[in-house]
């Protein structure tokens, strides 16, 4: 699969994984993230020059018999939601500026109306995380840690507030902004793995990303 939605494409394409391993048409997949976000930056855009970070990540998704006890996380659930903004866009990449009829042209680098993002996104994912845990008879106090994507700290203590309903330390919402900053649909990615050693058995997380689009992937997770 080429999962191309954006800041959520690592969710997403959990969600294909999954499904595809649950239906038995793959006995394993690796989702690989790869983010070269720092080349479709205008950094004459106010609203957009803000710090990206290149990076990329993997999570390989395997059937349950084929992990070792106590290894790994089992994916309860997954949820997606779009619903189109023309808020956030970069019309198809930075590359389409290599062409004569793109040469220059800014409408072919990011482009974003950051506040405008803010008030939409926000409630937006909160309401999916809470719908998707309500459909697994589960509720906002059950969950251990909130790995939300990583691109606006307001934008994540906000939507930590309305899942939780209180303000979320940085152990239950951790962020990664300060040493890798916004790496795109990689950021929940990186915020997972360098936060779930302290999980243990049964413990539940919620990994979700969110962005262009508008495009929402939530993926409810339990440590084995």
């Amino acid at each position: 699969y080429d999962m191309n939605v954006a800041c959520s494409s690592a969710t997403f394409g959990l969600q294909a994984a999954a499904n595809a391993v649950e239906n038995g048409t793959a006995r394993a997949v690796l989702v690989v993230s790869p983010e070269i976000c720092s080349g479709h930056l205008n950094f004459r855009d106010r609203d957009s020059h803000f710090i990206f970070g290149d990076a990329c990540t993997a999570i390989l998704v395997e059937r349950d018999a084929d992990v070792a006890e106590g290894q790994g996380f089992e994916v309860l659930g997954t949820s997606l939601v779009t619903k189109y903004s023309n808020n956030i866009r970069n019309n198809f990449g930075f590359l389409n500026r290599g062409d004569k009829e793109g040469i220059n042209k800014p409408d072919k680098l990011f482009v974003q109306q950051g506040r405008k993002v803010f008030k939409e996104v926000s409630p937006l994912v909160a309401e999916t995380i809470l719908k998707q845990l309500s459909s697994l008879s589960l509720s906002p106090g059950d969950l251990k840690r909130l790995w939300l994507h990583q691109a606006n700290l307001n934008m994540n203590q906000l939507i930590a507030r309305k899942v939780l309903g209180r303000d979320a330390d940085t152990k239950e919402a951790p962020v990664i902004l300060d040493e890798y900053a916004n790496t795109s649909s990689a950021g929940s990615i990186i915020a997972f793995h360098k936060h779930k050693d302290d999980f243990g058995a049964g413990e539940l997380g919620v990994i979700c990303s969110f962005g262009a689009g508008y495009s929402i992937g939530s993926v409810v997770v339990r440590r084995r």
